[in-house]
C-alpha cells in the first residue's frame, strides 16, 4: 500500500506578515534600549523646560561635566539636602569647577512637588539653589529615559558625554540630616576622580529616597 505523506503547511501571506512584525518588533525595541541612559556609554539627548522659562538641551553643555539632579521639593529625603545647606553647597562646590548641574523635575502635573517654571524659580531663590538651572520633566519621558526612580537620584556624565556615575547620592540611606557627616558623597568622589583622570571607583550605588511622581 502506498504511503501518502502529508504535505508541509505553505507560509501563507498571514504567517509572513507576522514574522515581518516580529522581527520589526524586535528592531524596534532594540533601538528603544538604544535611546535609554546606560552606565559607561553616551547619554541620550534630551529638551525640557527651565524655570527661567527658556528651552534647555542636554548638548548644549557639550565638553562639560554635567550633573542630574531628580528632585522633588516635597520630598523629606530631599528636605535632608536642602534644609541643611548640603546640596547648594555640593552646587556651589562643583559649579565653581565648571560642572553643570541640573535639577529634574519629573513629577506630573496635579501630583505630589510637580512645579510650573514659575513655581520652580520661587522655591529656587527662596532655597538659595546654586544648580546651572532647574528642568521641568511633566511627562515623565526624561526621567523614564534615565531610568530615574527615586528622588534625589544622582547622574554624572563626563566630558566626552558617558555616564560614569548613577544611583543614590551617599551611601546613607535615610531621611536623618545627622547621617549627612559620616556618609560618602559618591557625586562628589566621582567627579574628584572623573576629573583626576582616574576611574570612577564607585560607578553606581542603589537610589534611595522618594518614589518619582510620574504620570499614571
Amino acid at each position: 500500500m502506498k504511503t501518502i505523506f502529508p504535505k508541509p503547511p505553505m507560509k501563507t501571506t498571514t504567517t509572513l506578515l507576522g514574522a515581518a512584525l516580529v522581527a520589526a518588533s524586535f528592531v524596534f525595541s532594540s533601538a528603544a534600549r538604544a535611546d535609554s541612559a546606560t552606565l559607561g556609554q553616551s547619554v541620550p539627548d534630551f529638551t525640557l523646560q527651565g524655570a527661567d522659562g527658556k528651552s534647555h538641551a542636554l548638548s548644549d553643555y557639550k565638553g562639560k561635566f554635567v550633573v542630574l539632579e531628580w528632585t522633588n521639593p516635597q520630598c523629606p529625603f530631599v528636605h535632608k539636602f536642602y534644609d541643611s545647606g548640603t546640596m547648594q553647597n555640593l552646587q556651589k562646590e562643583e559649579t565653581a569647577k565648571g560642572v553643570v548641574w541640573l535639577r529634574v523635575n519629573s513629577g506630573a502635573p496635579g501630583h505630589e512637588g510637580s512645579q510650573t517654571a514659575d513655581e520652580a524659580a520661587a522655591y529656587e531663590k527662596s532655597n538659595n539653589v546654586a544648580s546651572t538651572e532647574t528642568l521641568l520633566d511633566p511627562t515623565g519621558a526624561v526621567g523614564h529615559e534615565f531610568g530615574a526612580t527615586n528622588t534625589p537620584q544622582m547622574f554624572v556624565i563626563d566630558k566626552s558625554g558617558t555616564l560614569i556615575y548613577a544611583g543614590g547620592i551617599d551611601d546613607k540611606p535615610s531621611a536623618d540630616p545627622a547621617d549627612i557627616a559620616t556618609a560618602k558623597n559618591y557625586v562628589r568622589a566621582a567627579l574628584d576622580e572623573a576629573m583626576a583622570g582616574k576611574p570612577v571607583s564607585t560607578a553606581s550605588a542603589r537610589p534611595y529616597g522618594c518614589s518619582v511622581k510620574y504620570a499614571e
